[in-house]
């Protein structure tokens, strides 16, 4: 089965509701989705593989602003996920405390340097907002939180409205839980 196939009903909801988006870009082709993988060394989450290649390349989801998968940046000037992900691994051998872990794409920029991450290698492809005004010193564990277990959890928020980023959703005293793995894998 194929990864469009394994989520054929949630992507068709998803496209739906981004179809009403101006902002949608064009499938991606299946090289483009190769070449993308080629580049960043790790294979995309099944269901984020299918959104690129069935959705858009970008322009859909919370605020419309899913970033595209790779080539030029989207509409606000926002760098493609590929070329997001490349330019936030140090270079190897640099003597630096900044690191990005392995698998992480980022996929929405979120405004004051806050991104919606997929992590590409959990079977889930959790969720992940990495949030860098949380940081204490240089320890970056506290700036990566759970934002949903799943992608699919992620997106089912968002078609009904429920996201902690729509007016009125959130508690005052809301909090996202700290990711456990981020410290093991930075």
């Amino acid at each position: 089965m194929s990864p469009v196939d394994d989520f054929a009903q949630l992507v068709e909801r998803v496209a739906a509701k981004a179809a009403e988006s101006a902002r949608l870009q064009l499938p991606v082709t299946a090289d483009a989705l190769d070449e993308a993988e080629r580049r960043l060394g790790f294979r995309l989450h099944p269901l984020l593989a299918a959104l690129y290649l069935k959705v858009g390349n970008g322009g859909f989801g919370p605020m419309d602003s899913l970033l595209p998968l790779s080539g030029g940046p989207n509409l606000d000037g926002v760098e493609a996920a590929v070329e997001d992900y490349l330019g936030r691994i140090p270079a190897a051998g640099a003597d630096t405390w900044w690191s990005w872990p392995k698998g992480v794409l980022p996929i929405l920029d979120w405004g004051c340097a806050m991104f919606a991450c997929v992590d590409c290698r959990s079977k889930d492809g959790t969720v992940l907002l990495f949030e860098p005004n949380a940081i204490s010193g240089q320890d970056l564990s506290l700036a990566w939180f759970v934002d949903a277990g799943s992608l699919t959890e992620w997106l089912e928020t968002w078609l009904a409205g429920r996201g902690w980023y729509e007016e009125g959703v959130a508690d005052e005293g809301f909090e996202m839980a700290l990711w456990p793995e981020a410290s093991a894998r930075l």
